[in-house]
């Protein structure tokens, strides 16, 4: 096979916070695709994924179970890696931003740059938003909440490093100029072009100091390397990259990445933050950036806290890992969003892989069995519809090889369905039952069975990036070894080697009713049972005074971390409260909140400072905590 050169792929890392989701998962699936693809025309790739595992967001989920940070990310990553690995995902190197050698790298990186006068120090104002690790202006704000994920902000003031992006924005618009494929889909370039780079782009901040959980600075120990220097730097840190010059041979070999593959909400970093700060390091830029849609469930966006998220290993216990591969690549659009559901998976199985491949499949070689005993011979001549047949093969794989050199990954799978459908077709133009039944057509019934073989090996083999084991099992019933790329030259390659005495469906027919039945008993798992205290009378409600208060100042208790001290204006009155709640609230979080105060509690003294009255707040069995609020006036009395 011909070496067509060096292939270098890489999926965005994933942020170790929790379990990813299909639509996570499926940018991993995607990518091994492409990689196993490449891989088979003749690229030498190199496939890298990862997880990103510091920020403010790690470090206070690790706080509310209790562990350490590293504890906390040890368990995600593993979780991550075991989803990657289910799916048969084909990586070559999976990256942790805390390993030790990517650290010292993302130290070196932000000393260079400050040395350069890239970097400097200045203080930071702005609404902040902590699942995206992002700061925002007033501006940007979408109904005074994060454009990016529509949760509340929260206002941060603090002293940062900053990243001179405005130095570099025109070496980055000549670059993309140049460049029409750096940015796909081109509905994308256009959004990075009109939205960010015309305007001009903003400093950057780089370090934070609210949090400690990150890389420290080295010359400013008080400071943390925020996410973007440290996660975008995985690309090449990940090969062996080296400030210094000493590059390990991975990096020498493979860098600049030909893709980057990522989702379309995190573009602007990988189009416009990550080739800025290789400019200033001197470093090639990489060749393109995808932005792929997003797999929603109907018309939702997939979110654990709308409980609508949908798992790869809750698929894959019901329809297999090929299947769920299958429907992941083969839905989701080049440029618009895709959209899945059970049902719609269920469908998806019975329609393409039951109906059209693996019947396909089935009755092939059963009528090969029934007919010649499971061997074939090279045919000697061929008619009209066989040279149809050929001739949709052959250019089945110049046309997927098009889609692929696209990253039109869905459309490709889509052109090998329709050569099954065509082989389908076929059998309904040449009706082999019928020719089996006069002696005299046995060599045109050869010639008939053996083009179908060898249509489903073509199809086979330019399914294997997509669906691996059931391309396998697909080999191993033909008995064929003529399972690589450069064996689909000419149509006629199959061996005629004796085909399995008993073959075995590829999928089955799902019953819609009853496997949705088994997925609600699955998923749906019984409620534990309320433990309630004892019953009291109205008489013993009605002596305690709720009342609506909204906190005017919030401060951490002088001596004790786990408490905020709150001033309240009830109605009148203000009101000193202590809380045990700094966990999971800022000071400034709580600055304009609607709570609702117990105001008959004895005072207290908590750790020299008083408390008169309680904060009402509700707690699940995960330690969980949010305070509750009412939208009406000071003062109104809780009945």
């Amino acid at each position: 096979m011909e070496n067509k050169g060096k292939y270098y792929i890489t999926t965005a890392i994933a942020y170790a916070s929790g379990k990813p989701h299909i639509g996570n998962t499926y940018e991993i699936i995607m990518a091994d695709s492409i990689a196993r693809y490449k891989k088979m025309v003749g690229y030498d790739v190199w496939f890298q994924t990862g997880t990103d595992e510091h920020g403010q967001k790690i470090e206070e989920k690790a706080t509310a179970a209790g562990v350490t940070p590293k504890e906390f990310v040890d368990t995600q990553a593993g979780e991550i890696k075991r989803i990657w690995d289910l799916m048969n995902t084909s990586y070559d190197h999976f990256i942790r931003t805390t390993d030790d050698y990517h650290e010292v790298q993302v130290k070196k990186i932000f000393k260079k740059l400050y040395d350069k006068g890239d970097i400097y120090k200045s203080e930071y104002e702005g609404w902040y938003c902590t699942p995206c690790e992002s700061f925002w202006t007033d501006s940007q704000l979408v109904d005074g909440k994060c454009p990016d994920c529509g949760r509340e902000v929260h206002k941060e003031k603090e002293e940062s490093y900053f990243f001179k992006l405005s130095k570099y924005q025109k070496k980055l618009e000549e670059y993309i100029e140049t460049h029409p494929e750096f940015i796909q889909p081109e509905s994308r370039k256009n959004e990075m072009v009109n939205n960010f780079l015309k305007p001009g782009l903003q400093d950057l901040c780089v370090s934070r100091t609210s949090f400690k959980w990150g890389i420290p600075v080295d010359f400013d120990p008080k400071h943390v390397v925020y996410v973007w220097i440290d996660a975008l730097s995985n690309y090449i840190t990940g090969l062996g990259y080296d400030v210094d010059g000493n590059h390990g041979e991975l990096y020498k070999k493979y860098w600049p990445a030909d893709l980057h593959l990522i989702g379309k909400d995190i573009v602007r970093f990988h189009t416009l933050y990550w080739p800025i700060m290789l400019l200033a390091l001197d470093v090639p830029l990489p060749k393109q950036v995808f932005g792929h849609p997003w797999m929603l469930v109907g018309e939702d966006k997939i979110s654990k806290s709308r409980g609508n998220a949908i798992y790869a290993d809750d698929l894959v216990k019901f329809f297999g890992v090929d299947a769920v591969r299958y429907y992941s690549l083969h839905e989701m659009p080049f440029a618009q969003d895709g959209t899945i559901t059970w049902e719609l998976i269920i469908e998806r199985i019975n329609s393409d892989l039951a109906n059209v491949y693996g019947n396909l499949v089935n009755r092939t070689i059963a009528m090969t069995n029934k007919y010649f005993g499971g061997q074939l011979h090279k045919p000697t001549g061929f008619e009209a519809v066989d040279e149809d047949l050929k001739q949709c093969a052959l250019n089945t794989v110049k046309a997927v090889d098009e889609k692929m050199d696209q990253l039109r990954v869905g459309d490709a799978i889509e052109l090998i369905m329709e050569l099954f459908r065509r082989c389908n077709k076929y059998i309904d133009e040449t009706t082999p039952w019928s020719l089996a039944k006069d002696e005299a057509n046995k060599e045109r019934l050869n010639t008939v069975l053996y083009n179908l073989l060898e249509g489903i090996r073509f199809g086979s083999v330019l399914m294997a990036p997509f669906m691996p084991e059931t391309s396998q099992k697909v080999f191993e019933q033909l008995n064929t070894k003529a399972i690589d790329y450069d064996s689909l030259t000419e149509f006629g390659n199959f061996e005629c080697n004796k085909v399995t005495e008993t073959p075995v469906p590829l999928f089955a027919r799902i019953d819609a009713v009853k496997t949705m039945e088994e997925v609600h008993a699955h998923l749906d798992k019984p409620e534990k049972k309320l433990e309630h205290k004892d019953e009291i009378s109205i008489d013993d409600f009605s002596k305690v005074e709720i009342r609506v208060g909204t906190v005017l100042e919030c401060e951490k208790h002088p001596k004790a971390d786990k408490l905020l001290v709150s001033k309240i204006k009830i109605g009148p009155e203000v009101r000193q409260i202590v809380s045990g709640i700094a966990k999971w609230y800022k000071p400034a979080e709580m600055v304009g909140k609607k709570v609702l105060v117990v105001c008959n509690l004895k005072p207290v003294t908590l750790r020299g400072v008083e408390s008169q009255g309680m904060i009402l707040c509700a707690e699940d069995e995960n330690g969980n905590l949010d305070v509750v609020t009412a939208n009406i006036e000071d003062g109104a009395e809780v009945h």
